[in-house]
């Protein structure tokens, strides 16, 4: 999938799907629990919604810009579209495969039974008659449509639909399948075993009651996949992105992405639907008889059989924070580091709220690129307001798919007198911050918390992050500065020991990079350790294939797409990539240079990603601390060493696993940093 255009650059949507891929693995890998698979399909689902609301959206804008534009671009968007769906196609059969063949069966093996309204017996027709009457039909929005004569239909984002054709072929009808009030499942009353249907399929069995004066003669379900928004700033900056804004026409809002239906129905038909809703063939994607499997987050379980699902991890005890009666003095003594989801995010709620209603502390601001609904961080900020404390917020206002959330959050703060400072023009602020200042013993005294997870305490249970807690002069007087550029007191950060973006994160990255090439031309030796979601960025790409070219042995953790292909001869050969997909998601980012001998190591929430590194605030903190230092470098050594859940990146693009060697050690990573974390916070 190497594309010449980009000079030994993977293309990232096509690398995503690969990504995408190795979920679809997960699902179909026998020794996880059979519920936590179906989940695994769920995130499938999940991830390649929003990759055709927003990835797919964007390379179809594109298309529509002048062509001389384009090849300044160096892209072919519809050839580009037409692989993607060509992958998308061929996973979405693997998807169905794992699905009917594997976990069907699978779960009738543990008495759950999943059926469709063919499997209807008499007793539970009469069950789904009652429930169809007092809860479903009223929620029906059913249309008929002749195709000759009338407009469009409307099809809402990611609604499921009935197309329903009748024996008068000329008109056609439309039902929306409500999942609001009642969720995607019904669970019929039994005593043995447990029967499960689709709410689509209570809605198919009734149809002859939704349409009572046309004769049915096919049901096929569709969804209609729309853009959110034009996101060109992710990946294209400065004068180009406005070029690209300027040569676009006018668009409508929510343009179709995708129309996903039953591949059952007949051509004639799909034509007919296409030209309706004004689709090209390129936006048709035939799928199976279900649609939306994220539905499958909230699959039941009757049984309540527990071995169905992983075993709960009990929340590891901080050793310094847990017995702490002041986190204040605790972080003064010395930095202190908290992993998710292997501790509790309470840890991080507590020292907000302690701040909140210690009356020494006089300020507190954070950073929120996606602020979950009412927590107790939430709560404890409000209650920081009604003590008389100055609370300064920054809200990113353009969190994909979050915005309207974040700002009602938002509008609470300032209602109770909060400084609420809302996104930047044409820059996202991504940092994982907070900040309190505290008088003691009448010295302003700063403390720090800078992590790679957002503020959110549902997240932190399915995201492996890591957060730091400090006093540390050095870090804290940077991170204020950090906090007046977003309030507008500062155009630019001084710093020397943060890395802060868009300021010096990419010049210091380079710097580093450049000093391990130095090393090796020396004849000394020279390494670079990196973990991260994604590596997109081209100079430092370039960077890469020069260090490696140059003898630097570079070791890559990359859980989501890679635009860097390694092992390449001559080009990438002391490079090689792993990315862990796991029962988490991966999610913190390391930075480890060898330094000859000195190692210089940084965290925090900045990818090697062009928005990341010259688009959004980003921090990166140092690691000062010697025992953290040792902790985190000992956590990343861990994941070097999976041969359970890694998969080698490299140009075959196979996803192949890394196995373990004869008499070796298997290590599953995530299950190893487990025991490493409670054998280490006991002592």
């Amino acid at each position: 999938m190497l594309d010449p255009e980009f000079n030994n650059l993977k293309h990232r949507d096509l690398d995503w799907l690969n990504f995408n891929k190795r979920v679809l693995q997960e699902a179909e890998d026998e020794g996880n629990p059979l519920y936590e698979r179906l989940k695994f399909l769920a995130i499938f689902s999940s991830n390649l919604d929003e990759y055709f609301r927003v990835r797919v959206s964007q390379l179809r804008q594109i298309k529509r810009i002048k062509k001389s534009l384009r090849k300044k671009l160096a892209l072919k968007p519809s050839k580009k579209v037409k692989e993607i769906l060509s992958i998308v196609s061929q996973q979405q059969q693997e998807f169905g495969d794992i699905f009917h063949d594997q976990i069907i069966p699978e779960l009738a093996k543990n008495h759950i039974h999943l059926i469709n309204d063919r499997d209807f017996s008499a007793d539970q027709k009469q069950e789904i008659n009652t429930f169809y009457k007092n809860n479903i039909e009223r929620s029906l929005q059913p249309q008929i449509v002749d195709f000759e004569k009338e407009k469009r239909i409307f099809i809402e984002n990611n609604t499921i639909y009935f197309f329903v054709t009748f024996k008068e072929n000329e008109k056609v009808g439309f039902v929306n399948i409500p999942l609001n009030d009642h969720g995607r499942f019904y669970t019929f009353n039994s005593k043995k075993d447990f029967y499960i249907t689709f709410i689509d399929d209570i809605v198919r069995y009734k149809m002859s009651s939704v349409f009572p004066n046309e004769e049915v003669t096919g049901i096929y379900e569709i969804k209609m996949s729309r853009d959110a928004e034009l996101y060109i700033d992710d990946q294209y900056d400065g004068v180009l992105a406005e070029k690209i804004y300027d040569s676009l026409a006018q668009r409508t809002d929510g343009q179709p992405t995708r129309l996903l239906y039953d591949a059952h129905m007949p051509k004639d038909f799909q034509k007919k639907l296409r030209k309706h809703l004004g689709l090209g063939k390129i936006d048709m994607m035939p799928g199976g008889r279900y649609h939306n499997f994220s539905d499958f987050f909230s699959f039941p379980n009757p049984s309540d059989n527990k071995k169905l699902n992983f075993e709960p991890l009990s929340p590891i005890l901080h050793r310094e924070l847990e017995n702490s009666e002041d986190y204040f003095t605790s972080i003064k003594e010395k930095d202190l580091l908290v992993h998710f989801p292997y501790m509790s995010f309470s840890y991080v709620e507590n020292f907000i709220e302690k701040a909140a209603n210690d009356n020494d502390v006089t300020a507190i601001k954070i950073s929120f690129y996606r602020v979950a609904d009412e927590s107790k961080l939430t709560t404890s900020l409000l209650k920081a307001l009604e003590q008389g404390k100055e609370v300064t917020v920054f809200i990113e206002a353009k969190a994909r798919f979050d915005e309207e959330n974040n700002i009602t959050w938002g509008r609470k703060f300032e209602k109770k007198g909060a400084k609420v400072i809302y996104s930047y023009p044409k820059i996202k602020v991504h940092s994982k911050i907070f900040f309190v200042e505290r008088i003691e013993n009448g010295e302003k005294l700063r403390y720090a918390y800078i992590g790679t997870g957002n503020f959110n305490s549902e997240t932190s249970k399915i995201y492996c992050d890591h957060g730091l807690f400090t006093a540390n002069k050095k870090i804290t007087k940077e991170l204020e500065r950090v906090f007046k550029v977003l309030e507008r007191d500062l155009i630019i950060p001084r710093a020397k020991n943060l890395l802060i973006s868009p300021f010096n994160t990419r010049r210091d990255f380079t710097k580093l990079i450049l000093q391990e090439i130095d090393y090796a031309k020396a004849g000394l030796e020279a390494k670079i350790t990196a973990k991260m979601n994604s590596l997109e960025d081209p100079e430092i790409i370039n960077l890469l294939y020069k260090a490696s070219e140059s003898g630097v042995k570079i070791r890559l953790i990359v859980r989501g797409f890679t635009c860097l292909t390694a092992g390449l001869p001559q080009i990438s050969e002391n490079i090689y990539i792993t990315s862990i997909v796991d029962r988490f998601l991966e999610h913190g980012r390391i930075y480890l240079f060898h330094n000859n001998g000195e190692e210089k190591m940084y965290f925090g929430s900045a990818d090697w990603m062009t928005r990341n590194l010259d688009r959004r605030i980003e921090v990166l903190a140092p690691v000062m601390d010697e025992q953290i230092f040792k902790e985190l470098k000992d956590i990343l050594d861990i994941q070097l060493k999976d041969n359970q859940k890694a998969r080698i990146q490299d140009a075959s693009e196979a996803n192949e696993y890394v196995k373990a060697k004869k008499g070796e050690e298997k290590i599953n990573s995530q299950a190893k940093i487990y025991q490493y974390l409670k054998e280490k916070h006991s002592a």
